[in-house]
């Protein structure tokens, strides 16, 4: 019996698929069967090693999601692959730090731009190809952010709560038509980026004192939570926000 977890078969694009949650994500839908296209600004080498590790194609592609011009690229370069997209993980995101009262225009309009308008374009996009198949699974990447408000971080927060909203409207239109969207929304994960705070000691002992599971998360803890959403377990699943934190919501 095939287990409903298994993407094999499967196309997924994973966006800021270079590392941290990203790679962790790209490897866990390999693990589960999946071909991966992976989208970044950077070296995506370590990803693609691991992904043909684990026996699965990888593909790279280089966008700057900052840019309509690089977004209307990228799905142009999607569509060249020829080959249908089953599954959209829009991982990629960005973060400016300052105070409310000083938070600028460009930054506000950075953020919005990588957070929030290339993954509703990228999911509009590939999802009407979806809904033309009758078929096709959308993940994007919320954020404790999304039910909490941060400090310094406003368009962030603003960005990741709209992520939820976003969720909920297409979710509404597209699961009667074939095509599930879902968010997981990752706590405290321990990567490269967050690496000031797990890797001071100090800090690190807070955070865990305030995470029911006494931990922090990994890559693969939040590539499981994609996997699932992506794969027909979920069949009947639409319009959720996943908190994928160990705890720290209900704290």
């Amino acid at each position: 019996m095939t287990s409903p977890f298994d993407l094999t078969g499967s196309l997924a694009v994973v966006t800021g698929a270079s590392r941290g949650i990203g790679a962790g994500i790209a490897l866990g839908l390999a693990e589960a069967g999946a071909d991966v296209v992976g989208v970044a600004r950077g070296s995506q080498d370590a990803t693609a090693a691991a992904v043909r590790e684990a026996g699965r194609d990888y593909t790279a592609l280089a966008a700057d999601l900052s840019s309509p011009d690089g977004v209307r690229g990228l799905v142009a370069s999607l569509d060249a692959l020829d080959r249908p997209i089953d599954i959209l993980v829009n991982n990629a995101g960005i973060a400016e730090r300052n105070p409310a009262e000083h938070h600028t225009d460009e930054q506000w309009a950075a953020v919005l731009d990588v957070n929030l308008t290339a993954p509703f374009v990228l999911a509009r996009e590939l999802g009407a190809r979806m809904l033309d198949r009758g078929s096709g699974r959308i993940v994007f990447l919320g954020s404790m952010m999304t039910w909490q408000g941060g400090r310094d971080v406003v368009s962030y927060t603003a960005s990741k709560s709209a992520v939820a909203g976003l969720v909920h409207a297409l979710a509404n239109e597209w699961a009667g038509r074939g095509v599930g969207v879902n968010a997981i929304a990752p706590g405290y994960i321990e990567t490269e980026l967050t690496s000031a705070t797990h890797g001071d000691p100090a800090r690190r002992a807070a955070f865990e004192a305030r995470i029911p599971a006494g931990r922090w998360g990994s890559a693969a803890d939040v590539a499981g939570a994609v996997v699932f959403l992506a794969s027909p377990a979920a069949a009947y699943v639409h319009g959720v926000v996943l908190p994928v934190d160990g705890g720290w919501l209900v704290r």
